[in-house]
């Protein structure tokens, strides 16, 4: 699928500590060689925070913004995006910690993070230009012993 200017998108960041993570970004031009010059809708640049950060990036890092599908309640080890730090996080329920909050494991960081219900949702892969629901079919999440992760509550300012 090619992108035209002004097409919204997201751009899968594949750099240690942004791997797993989609971030939400305009198309400025599209350049040869499948390259896309892309401005990032929460990502701003070091030098002047007020400026967006613009970049170029390749055609297989970007995809169309996913449909939104209302999902008021998820299951355990459903697979989800939570919106954290700018972007969206792939992560998968662990949990439910009250009606409306609930638990999030990032297999890549190993952490455990709560987030309310309006700070995820359903993930879907974009794959051979279709949106895909992946199966939920996961490896068994151990909890406790040696496998004890961190767990972080991602309230402030939710």
């Amino acid at each position: 699928m090619e992108f035209v200017r002004g097409d919204k998108i997201e751009v899968c960041i594949k750099e240690e500590g942004f791997l797993g993570s989609y971030y939400e970004a305009t198309v400025v031009s599209q350049l040869p060689k499948g390259l896309y010059v892309v401005q990032y809708k929460e990502l701003f640049e070091e030098s002047n925070e007020s400026e967006p950060l613009v970049e170029t990036v390749r055609d297989r890092e970007v995809r169309p913004v996913p449909p939104q599908i209302p999902a008021a309640e998820f299951r355990f080890l459903d697979v989800v995006d939570a919106f954290d730090n700018d972007g969206w996080w792939v992560g998968k329920i662990s949990g439910k910690k009250s009606s409306d909050h609930y638990y999030v494991f990032f297999e890549i960081t190993s952490d455990e993070i709560a987030y309310p219900v309006s700070r995820l949702r359903a993930h879907l892969d974009w794959v051979k230009g279709k949106w895909v629901s992946p199966k939920n079919k996961a490896k068994k999440m151990e909890r406790g012993g040696e496998g004890l992760r961190r767990i972080v509550s991602s309230d402030n300012g939710l």
